[in-house]
């Protein structure tokens, strides 16, 4: 039963049309160079799904999202060849250009190298990269491990403006971790976490990766999060950021104007727990990213 005092935050997602948009969306199901099996390409539609869960209510800020417009501008098809994520960036330049903030739902982590390109065009020079991620994503070849390493190698983006945030013990190798060192990135690890405030750990984030003053993109692989709030990320493991963490820092990313997209990834929609709680993470992180953004108008 539909309740019209209790509006659905899918009902606020538009189909695109010609106007412009404060907050636009895009599918990009990307599975099949990952390194382990997924059906990471169910997730864009699970996500969307879930949408009609929550409200666009924000009771902390007392602020109704829906303010906002929103566009779905659709998904990319076959986003894994290189056609693909030729038709990926092409999509993410058009999002760039129409709306103030591009939010892309992977699929796996590959996606945000063809999207970040896209949203980065000619400014390559000044753009800045945020990751929150359990892996450093620098591995060589093309598949769900290597997004950061070929934004680096292929589009020239200067290691010097790239934080990751979350990397976990355990879950990379000394080698990874010497090229990380090597290119300049920036490391927050897990660790260093429990004594900050996320609102702190996002502000550095960008004051580092913006600090050229190009567009950032923002790098949500969900597999930062601790196993148990994302049984549906095959690679997360115990010890990860809370849910509550993690929906912190993606309000914490809206608020910032130089943030012009980001994306969510990793997810494997058909492992997801009975109750969704994955799925629902994710959504409710476009939900936080939208107060964050709403928060600096």
């Amino acid at each position: 039963m539909e309740d019209l005092l209790w509006p659905r935050a899918s009902a606020w997602v538009q189909e695109a049309g010609d106007q412009n948009y404060d907050l636009g969306l895009m599918g990009i199901p990307a599975h099949l160079t990952s390194i382990s099996p997924t059906n990471a390409h169910t997730t864009p539609a699970a996500i969307r799904a879930a949408l009609t869960r929550y409200s666009t209510y924000n009771w902390s800020t007392d602020t109704d999202v829906a303010q906002l417009s929103f566009a779905d501008f659709g998904d990319v098809t076959d986003p894994d060849s290189p056609a693909g994520e030729a038709r990926t960036s092409q999509l993410a330049a058009e999002l760039a250009a129409r709306t103030g903030l591009a939010i892309g739902l992977g699929g796996d982590n590959s996606v945000t190298f063809a999207m970040a390109r896209g949203i980065f065009g000619n400014r390559i020079e000044t753009a800045g990269l945020v990751t929150l991620d359990a892996h450093h994503d620098l591995r060589d070849g093309i598949s769900n491990g290597s997004p950061v390493r070929r934004l680096i190698d292929e589009l020239g983006l200067d290691g010097r403006r790239i934080v990751q945030i979350g990397i976990a013990d355990f879950s990379n190798s000394p080698a990874y971790a010497a090229r990380a060192r090597e290119l300049g990135i920036y490391v927050i690890p897990r660790s260093a976490l429990r004594d900050r405030s996320m609102a702190d750990v996002m502000a550095e984030a960008v004051s580092i990766a913006g600090a050229a003053g190009g567009p950032i993109h923002v790098d949500f692989d969900v597999d930062v999060c601790d196993r148990s709030v994302v049984p549906a990320c095959p690679a997360a493991a115990p010890g990860g950021i809370s849910a509550d963490e993690f929906r912190q820092l993606a309000f914490e990313a809206g608020r910032y104007s130089q943030v012009r997209s980001v994306d969510f990834t990793e997810i494997d929609a058909s492992i997801d727990s009975v109750d969704g709680r994955t799925v629902r993470l994710a959504t409710l992180g476009i939900l936080e990213l939208a107060a964050g953004r709403l928060a600096t108008n």
